[in-house]
Formats: structure tokens, C-alpha cells, sequence
């Protein structure tokens, strides 16, 4: 993205069983803040999805707790981001982020309730673009558009107004 912006990292994992027998890809994109620059090439990122030219057809609220970046730490990620306000300030942020992972999981599941009657089993895969950070105690509410085959969807912080996950994809079974 040139000197002093973000570079964008994409990784692809296949996933396989023991015997060789390819269960799914796993496609990763990583935006690395004040990396850019470095000479990389600028085409060939993955194009976002674009959202239908409408209003909504659902919007769920999911409110996050106060602590709620501190109980996603017993899975593990123990990110100072996530917990250490002085940490948090130290790299540009006004307090201690929600996890990625925490945000996108609040989507799935708001999308899973609000459009799939709780049926996880329709869905075969999920694409999000991460454009904000979530706060913890924001309320996020998810627009969902719900198409043949797909779901579109965006998030955004109710009390900010801020889009925090845009060109959301939920692709489901034919």
C-alpha cells in the first residue's frame, strides 16, 4: 500500500485428512499496520465482496460485555493489545481491542440466529473484511442481506457508528 501504510499478507492452508484426502482450504489475509513499502507486489489481493445495492433485509444487535476481551484470553490469545490499556495506547489504540476472532465469532453466531434459524449446518463458508476495531462493551450490530446460496453482511459499533467488518460472505449449501 507504499511507505508507512499497511501491507496485506495472504496465506492459504490446506487441510487434509490422514489419508491424504483434502478437507478444505483455509484462506487468511492479514493487514500488517506500517509495513508497506517494501516493494511487494501492489495487484492480485483478494477483491472484497460487494454488498447488494439495498436496504437490509435484517439487522441483529449483539452486545459485548465490559470484560469480555478478558474471558476470550482463556482461549489462549494473550495479546497485551487485548487486556493492557498502556500497551493498547503505545500502539495507537485510545484502550485495550475486542480479538479479531471474538468479532467475527459475534457475527457468525448473529448470523446463524437472525437468517439460519440456528441451523450452523447450512453454511460452507464464512469471508470478512476487518475495517474497525470493536471495543469491549460496544454493541455490534450485523446488516444481513440473505440471497440465494449467500448471505452479505457488514458490522458495525452502534454506539460509534463504525463499520468494523464490511463485505461480509456467508456462502451456504445448495
Amino acid at each position: 500500500k507504499g511507505e508507512g501504510k499497511g501491507a496485506i499478507v495472504v496465506t492459504e492452508t490446506d487441510l487434509s485428512e490422514k489419508g491424504g484426502d483434502k478437507l478444505c482450504t483455509l484462506t487468511s489475509t492479514i493487514f500488517a499496520r506500517g509495513d508497506g513499502g517494501f516493494g511487494g507486489p501492489r495487484e492480485g489481493a483478494p477483491q472484497p465482496h460487494q454488498l447488494p445495492d439495498r436496504e437490509p433485509d435484517m439487522s441483529v444487535d449483539a452486545a459485548t460485555k465490559p470484560d469480555q476481551a478478558l474471558l476470550y484470553r482463556l482461549s489462549g490469545d494473550r495479546n497485551p493489545l487485548h487486556s493492557d490499556p498502556e500497551f493498547a495506547k503505545a500502539v495507537g489504540f485510545p484502550k485495550p481491542i475486542l480479538h479479531g476472532l471474538c468479532t467475527y465469532g459475534t457475527c457468525c453466531r448473529a448470523i446463524i440466529s437472525g437468517a439460519l434459524d440456528y441451523d450452523p449446518t447450512q453454511i460452507t463458508g464464512f469471508d470478512v473484511r476487518f475495517s474497525a476495531p470493536v471495543f469491549p462493551g460496544d454493541t455490534v450490530t450485523v446488516d444481513i442481506w440473505k440471497d440465494k446460496g449467500e448471505i452479505s453482511f457488514r458490522a458495525r459499533v452502534k454506539e460509534r457508528d463504525a463499520v468494523v467488518i464490511n463485505n461480509g460472505k456467508c456462502s451456504l449449501k445448495s
